[in-house]
């Protein structure tokens, strides 16, 4: 059996030199590189790619051009035992993977391969020499065509200095280089070893009487109990002598005056931080009102609509030392002016290094949105042959026209037809004939036989279809399109409870958001309506 230009004991050896043993990983990995390599065209200039990081990667290195260093080899590590070769401009290729059925009929290579029995256990003579008997019988290969960004090597870009580390680095990596921005695998250490601890500029504080004409370092909050709190001193008052009596009444003896403290260029001052924070933070629909009030800024809502929040970069930012930003949860539906976070430093002077840390998190662009609810032209259809033949009165359209019109939204035309999708089809068509922006759907989207509804949507164009959300009331909710036309059926269920996936999901199709199954998924967490006596929603944890 040959390997490439190997015999199976050549290679064997070549693999031990380059990976520490012989592996039996790499071993049949280049079994499996042979055989993708035998069903590409003559001549091809072809790109890797492997499902893990064990031993594949290193079979590919040893038999190919591709490498992890020349970007011709890609790991993604998806926990399978599989590679792939690939035209590298084209994208079509063979995959070949450790077929778990063809490794019965070899019980030690199953045995190795499904973790049967601890590493220890195995008998490694005889599970190379059952690789090397069954050669390329215990693969599958497959054709396949890759998705588009992994074709071609991008560019990395510029390269900036980064100015906490003084390293240089791609620049497309932010403000700071990606190690400073926390993913380094490194213990911050000082020369002795010991971990840098977070400390603060050395702060000189002088006798409350020593400090008339002088001006205050920060803000100075008072908080009576149950009555008030807020900055009664500001940064850069000037102490008179009527203000001793008010600081002991504080519990003041001593204060912090910047004439006494000129901190250095490494430091910055908390209110710098927070407006800068702000700033950075602050999208469409986002202002704020400068300056800070106790070292803090609030954002507000410029206008009405659907708060949209960068959740990811959000935890990112709160992950940075010192700094902290606090907001609504993202999709609430807001009013003009309402806050919708707070954000500020947390020391009075932050390491300048971690001020860095944060607003390269920030220089992706904003945090926070408010995007305008946009009232739509609302069609409603509802399904059911009992109430076509009016054998039961129909309650869905005023409940969903009572919902769309507290968003502005009017319904322009609505019809009845029966369970036949046929005419849910046709009902379709001449809803979306009299103009509308948003198909509301009334019922028929259960498992009865009887609900044809999504079949009728289907006939009449609807593409995109998500049919079930991970919410309750509204397990069997349905979102789809019909060209530019946004479609949500509303399941039975509405008829009863008076929250839904409706009024989670109707503010997203108002406000343009597109919504995906990851997007659903996520509402999970929080979508259990406590179908509480009183309805206080939006103002309960429904939906949050």
């Amino acid at each position: 059996m040959h390997i490439g230009p190997y015999t199976f004991e050549e290679f064997a050896t070549l693999v031990e030199s380059f990976h520490g043993s012989a592996a039996p990983g790499v071993l049949v990995g280049g079994v499996m590189v042979e055989a993708a390599k035998s069903h590409l065209p003559e001549g091809i200039l072809f790109d890797a790619l492997t499902e893990t990081r064990a031993c594949l990667p290193d079979a590919v290195q040893l038999l190919t051009p591709c490498t992890t260093g020349n970007g011709w080899l890609k790991v993604l590590d998806l926990g399978r035992f599989a590679l792939t070769l690939y035209d590298k401009f084209q994208g079509d290729g063979i995959r070949v993977y450790l077929d778990p059925v063809k490794v019965r009929d070899f019980p030690e290579i199953a045995t190795w391969y499904l973790k049967l029995k601890p590493k220890r256990e195995q008998d490694k003579d005889l599970l190379l020499a059952q690789i090397r008997e069954a050669g390329p019988g215990i693969l599958t290969w497959e054709r396949v065509s890759l998705r588009p960004q992994f074709l071609g090597r991008k560019s990395r870009g510029g390269m900036t200095i980064c100015p906490v580390c003084r390293e240089a680095y791609p620049a497309q990596d932010g403000g700071i280089c990606r190690a400073c921005q926390g993913e380094a695998p490194y213990q911050d250490s000082d020369p002795a070893g010991e971990l840098v601890q977070i400390c603060d500029p050395s702060l000189s504080a002088v006798p409350i009487e020593e400090a008339l004409g002088r001006r205050l370092l920060h803000d100075m909050t008072q908080i009576i109990p149950g009555e008030s709190k807020g900055p009664v001193f500001k940064k850069d008052q000037v102490i008179t002598v009527g203000d001793l009596c008010r600081l002991q009444q504080m519990g003041r003896q001593h204060l912090y005056v910047t004439e006494e403290n000129q901190v250095g260029p490494e430091w910055i001052h908390e209110n710098e931080a927070a407006l800068a924070f702000a700033t950075a933070m602050a999208g469409e629909g986002v202002v704020f009102n400068p300056p800070p009030r106790e070292g803090k800024i609030n954002l507000l809502a410029h206008r009405q609509g659907i708060f949209a929040v960068e959740e990811d970069r959000l935890q990112a930012f709160n992950l940075v030392p010192g700094v902290m930003c606090a907001c609504r949860h993202s999709h609430t539906v807001v009013t003009k002016d309402r806050v919708l976070a707070g954000t500020r430093a947390i020391p009075l002077y932050l390491p300048r290094s971690d001020f860095h840390k944060a607003m390269a998190i920030l220089a992706d662009g904003p945090l926070f949105r408010v995007l305008p609810l946009k009232p739509a032209r609302i069609g409603v259809l509802v399904t059911g042959t009992e109430v076509f033949l009016g054998l039961v009165e129909d309650r869905f359209i005023p409940i969903i026209q009572n919902k769309v019109e507290k968003f502005g939204c009017e319904v322009v035309h609505s019809l009845i037809v029966p369970d036949d999708r046929r005419a849910i089809s046709a009902g379709i068509r001449e809803l979306l004939d009299a103009g509308v922006d948003l198909l509301v759907t009334t019922a028929g989207l259960s498992v009865d036989p009887d609900d044809v509804t999504r079949q009728g949507l289907v006939d009449a164009g609807a593409d995109d279809l998500l049919y079930g959300a991970p919410i309750l009331p509204g397990a069997m909710t349905l979102l789809a399109r019909i060209g530019p036309v946004r479609v949500i059926g509303v399941p039975a269920c509405a008829l009863y409870f008076k929250r839904t996936s409706f009024d989670l999901i109707l503010p997203r199709l108002l406000a343009g958001l597109e919504v995906n199954r990851r997007d659903l998924a996520k509402l999970g967490h929080g979508a259990l309506c406590l179908e509480c006596q009183t309805c206080s929603f939006p103002k309960c944890p429904f939906g949050r």
